[in-house]
């Protein structure tokens, strides 16, 4: 095997990774980045194309060399076929035109171990984002939840920017949004995402519509909460490997349509955890510690229960953003 093949079958490859719907953008992006000297270096580039647009690449405009292989089905993408393409084409890095009717998820299987995340953004026409996030809510959560920018272009002045900022920030908190009005006008979003509560103050009460925006906080930045006191309303759930004095508490999250449901919850100690069962609806007051956990496998926020109360279900039950 020649020694730049394995070298590249070895190493560590970077993927560029660009999704969004067609037409969003992604290959005016991407011929524009191949065709600019300060993104290319002498760089072989491997580009993946997953769906084909009225917009073509002009290859004559690139400043490396760069192999555009055309995926036409779901199916090749996989660990052997994608291993195989590094060996045809011993690329220095890999870029990706996403089809954006595909979940990310098949990508990222489909990764060859050695190929690394260098950057991942998505696409969306801001005339558009809105009805397609309505009647393809999925598709849409999937490429804002994972991306490091979100990239709203044909933009209008003058537009209400708050819809669009608010779906974003309920798939993540921290990527980086930007709206384009053309190719030389773009603005950063500046809007900024108060928490509904005080997480400055020693006791925090969690009412039942915040539960889902404190539970991701307090996962992200547990730090903030250490040593501080919680009020929350949430479910009782048992577990025969966890030993007595000790239950998960929780509810059930909607981050994105009604498929992804999944119980986020938190360690809790408490001497009197035998008194419940799983499913029952309780107010609990305790103490946030951030400490290591044989459930988490990790350091994370343990509640350390002052009170457990029983009380009525949370409205509504299902939490959301």
């Amino acid at each position: 095997m020649p020694k730049r093949v394995e070298e590249n079958l070895n190493n560590d490859v970077p993927v560029y990774l660009f999704t969004g719907f067609l037409g969003a953008g992604k290959t005016d992006f991407i011929q524009d980045t191949l065709s600019t000297p300060d993104f290319n270096g002498g760089e072989t580039t491997l580009l993946l194309v997953c769906e084909e647009g009225e917009q073509e690449y002009d290859e004559s405009k690139f400043v490396d060399p760069v192999a555009i292989h055309v995926i036409e089905d779901k199916e090749e993408l996989n660990p052997d076929d994608l291993r195989e393409l590094v060996r045809l084409y011993e690329p220095d890095r890999v870029m990706v035109e996403y089809n954006g009717m595909w979940m990310l998820e098949d990508f990222f299987r489909a990764m060859p171990r050695n190929w690394v995340i260098a950057q991942e953004m998505t696409f969306f026409d801001a005339t558009t984002f809105l009805m397609y996030n309505q009647n393809m809510r999925q598709l849409c959560f999937d490429k804002m939840k994972t991306a490091e920018m979100v990239v709203f272009n044909r933009c209008q002045k003058g537009f209400d920017k708050m819809p669009y900022h608010k779906e974003v920030r309920i798939a993540n908190r921290k990527n980086l949004i930007v709206y384009e009005y053309s190719k030389f006008d773009m603005e950063p979003d500046n809007i900024e995402d108060p928490l509904p509560f005080d997480k400055e103050a020693a006791q925090i009460e969690i009412k039942d519509d915040w539960y889902a925006e404190w539970y991701r906080d307090i996962n992200e930045n547990d730090a903030e909460y250490d040593g501080k006191t919680i009020i929350v309303k949430g479910r009782v759930a048992m577990a025969d490997e966890l030993p007595e004095g000790q239950f998960a508490f929780g509810r059930h999250v909607m981050t994105c349509c009604v498929q992804d449901i999944q119980f986020a919850g938190l360690l809790c100690y408490y001497s009197g955890a035998g008194d419940f069962k799983t499913g029952d609806w309780v107010t609990i007051k305790a103490k946030v510690r951030v400490e290591y956990s044989k459930v988490y496998e990790e350091k994370g926020p343990v509640l350390y229960c002052k009170s457990v109360e029983a009380c009525e279900p949370a409205d509504p039950e299902v939490a959301t953003f």
